[in-house]
């Protein structure tokens, strides 16, 4: 109140102003009052808050996730509070969803009400104003971008187009741990280095029609190797998207400057558009010349013709980042699991070699292999790629797991706490593919764990990722026998606010028997 009324004495002197405060107040109290009759007659329950530290109203809960592994304390406080509960980060109130079942209703039944994106400082900036498919809000904008990069890159037809650049990567990494295990017999490889390297070949033959060894960047005054084209278009930027700052929790102080996260996140946006303005303008080059190729941006230029170039730049990105990136965390992960369980990885190795023979695994008999799928979605499910899905708020007054939700709530999907629920899944914590060996699991359903999402915004990229990750680790398992080096077993750390390993899978291997 006090701070009411020295609002108001501003206004004294000024008999309209201060009419027009008043009105003003009287209808957020009436807004208010409306609101607290309408959760009251709909018999919705009010949301349990979780309680904050003593002394600190303003700081809310945030002192509490301070650890920076934010889903896992979403889903320990699940246990107190409940599948649905609410927190105060600073100015904000977010509520957190930790079931499978509350989150299918936020993300289908009052998809409606829930549709738009709540991004941090930094991945605005990073998005340019959400300018990607997996960061729009759900408008026109969204549709059309997501139906360009189903037609020609993600969708099934479009996969199938692609496949001989996927069977091409398989070979590739194939041939070059063969190579290592030749050249340095007994030692671990670093698996991330060959993988993703790999995987950003692919990423750039689906994006541009080829894989390139470097670049000339006449913004960065010299040329890049595919090495550092790598770490500007993948590795930082990933790290520059947990980039966390404290404006974002108090937004009526977004005025203040914050110039060391704002000129880091520049810089990175300044050296990421120019290796992409590099790649556009050769690519505009080839088509100038004649030469045609089936990739994203023959698409975009042909076929988009309603974007502008920054556009163009910011969905062709998206699809190197994306393709470079979270296949990783799923087959590094899967393979970390593999080595660590012997036992299981028999299993697998013997399924295969009853499915394939001396034949290579290939990605259009993966349906005969029950067991490799299992080993897929139980990895995704205890490490999910996207821990928590983009904040999302309430633009209207719904309800969530039978409790109102007023318009202007911020809501974060906990999908590991979905995933580690233990009222769906027994022991929840324990690696076991062996349990969506159920009948009552169809084995080529991509969304059986949260990990993908559900309803319209379901990760458009899914299949790709299942088609990746498992041939390769099938064919890893099937060409050689995996085991951690001393010490390894313990690196299960992540980064930041991701599941991603913080320290690299260094593996010993042994190759087995030669394939045909």
């Amino acid at each position: 109140m006090a701070a009411t009324a020295h609002i108001l004495e501003g206004f004294q002197g000024t008999p309209f102003a201060t009419t027009a405060a008043i009105g003003g107040l009287s209808l957020l109290l009436f807004l208010s009052l409306r609101k607290c009759i309408f959760a009251k007659r709909s018999g919705f329950s009010k949301l349990p808050p979780v309680p904050v530290v003593p002394g600190l109203p303003v700081i809310g809960n945030l002192l509490q996730l301070k650890e920076k592994k934010p889903y896992k304390t979403f889903t320990k406080w699940a246990k107190t509070y409940g599948p649905i509960y609410s927190i105060r980060t600073g100015a904000s109130t977010l509520v957190v969803l930790n079931t499978a079942e509350v989150a299918k209703e936020a993300m289908v039944t009052r998809f409606s009400s829930i549709s738009t994106r709540k991004l941090s400082n930094a991945l605005t900036m990073l998005t340019f104003d959400k300018c990607m498919v997996a960061t729009s809000d759900y408008n026109d904008f969204h549709k059309m971008v997501k139906r360009y990069i189903l037609t020609n890159v993600l969708g099934p037809n479009a996969q199938k187009k692609h496949r001989c650049h996927r069977d091409a990567m398989a070979e590739n990494i194939s041939k070059r741990f063969h190579a290592y295990v030749k050249d340095f017999p007994g030692e671990a490889v670093n698996f991330r280095t060959i993988f993703q390297s790999e995987l950003f070949g692919l990423a750039l033959k689906q994006a541009i029609g080829k894989d390139i060894e470097s670049i000339y960047v006449e913004e960065l005054g010299g040329k890049l190797s595919r090495e550092e084209m790598l770490k500007v278009l993948v590795t930082d930027l990933m790290e520059g998207a947990i980039e966390v700052d404290w404006r974002d929790f108090f937004p009526y102080l977004k005025w203040v400057p914050n110039n060391t996260i704002e000129n880091k996140i520049r810089r990175m946006i300044f050296r990421k558009q120019a290796v992409m303005n590099a790649i556009i303008k050769e690519q505009k080059k080839r088509i100038a010349s004649g030469e045609e190729l089936n990739c994203y941006v023959d698409y975009l230029l042909s076929e988009a013709k309603t974007l502008t170039e920054e556009q163009i730049s910011m969905l062709l990105w998206e699809t190197i980042i994306e393709s470079s990136d979270t296949t990783l965390v799923t087959t590094e992960w899967a393979m970390y699991e593999l080595a660590k369980d012997p036992k299981r990885q028999d299993c697998l190795y013997q399924e295969i070699k009853k499915v394939f023979g001396s034949d290579k695994v290939t990605e259009d008999r993966l349906s005969e292999i029950p067991y490799l799928l299992a080993v897929f979605h139980e990895t995704i499910r205890k490490h999910s790629p996207a821990p928590v899905v983009p904040l999302r708020y309430a633009h209207e007054d719904t309800q969530l797991g039978g409790c109102y939700i007023p318009s202007g709530t911020e809501i974060a999907i906990n999908i590991y706490g979905c995933n580690m629920d233990e009222n769906q899944w027994e022991s929840p914590e324990e690696w076991i593919p062996e349990r969506f060996l159920d009948e009552k699991y169809d084995p080529m359903d991509l969304h059986k764990t949260m990990a993908f999402g559900a309803g319209k915004r379901v990760c458009a990229g899914s299949l790709q990722a299942m088609l990746i990750s498992c041939a390769m680790i099938g064919r890893l398992v099937q060409e050689f026998e995996w085991q951690l080096k001393g010490g390894e077993e313990e690196n299960v750390d992540t980064v930041g606010l991701t599941t991603h390993k913080l320290h690299p899978l260094h593996p010993i291997l042994k190759p087995r028997e030669v394939l045909a």
